[in-house]
C-alpha cells in the first residue's frame, strides 16, 4: 500500500470520529497499540529534538529498501501521534517518504486542534521522518 493510501485510510478512519474528544480517544488508543520501543533504542542519539514530551524515532531499512520505523513516547496523545506517522511512512522507500509532503496533518485536522506544543512536536517528528528517508536515499544512491 502506498503513503498516499495510508493516509487516504487513516484520514477515513478520523473523519468517523465525531468530535475531537473521539479524535483524542482513537490517537491514545492507537498509541496504546503502539509496541514498546526497547529500552536500548530509547537514547538520546534516537531522541526527537523540538518535543515537549519524550519521543524516541530509530529506523532501518530492509533488505527491499524500504524504511522501518520504530518509536516511543512518554506520552499517551504523543505516542498516538506517533502511531499515526508509523503507519503512514513506516515500509516505504525513502525516495515515497520524501515525495510526500505531511499535508495529512491538515487533513486530520492535528494543526488547528493540537496544542502549539504537541503541533511543533509533530513537526519535528515529521522532519526528523525525512532526516532519515534523506540519509538512507543518500546511502542507495553511493551503493547502487
Amino acid at each position: 500500500m502506498s503513503i498516499s493510501e495510508r493516509v487516504d485510510q487513516i484520514v477515513s478512519d478520523f473523519d468517523q470520529c465525531e468530535s475531537w474528544e473521539d479524535r483524542y480517544k482513537k490517537l491514545i488508543q492507537m498509541g496504546k497499540q503502539l509496541p514498546d520501543l526497547p529500552d536500548e533504542k530509547k537514547i538520546e542519539d534516537f531522541r526527537v529534538k523540538g518535543c515537549v514530551s519524550q519521543v524516541w524515532l530509530h529506523a532501518r531499512m530492509d533488505d527491499h529498501h524500504r524504511i522501518i520505523f520504530e518509536a516511543d513516547s512518554d506520552a499517551m496523545i504523543v505516542k498516538g501521534l506517533v502511531a499515526v506517522l508509523l503507519q503512514i511512512y513506516s515500509g516505504s522507500k525513502p525516495e515515497e517518504v520524501l515525495a510526500t509532503p505531511p499535508d495529512f496533518v491538515q487533513k486530520l485536522g492535528f494543526q488547528q486542534n493540537l496544542s502549539p506544543s504537541r503541533a511543533n512536536g509533530l513537526a519535528s517528528m515529521i522532519k526528523q521522518i525525512n532526516y532519515y528517508a534523506t540519509a538512507y536515499q543518500a546511502l542507495l544512491s553511493r551503493t547502487i
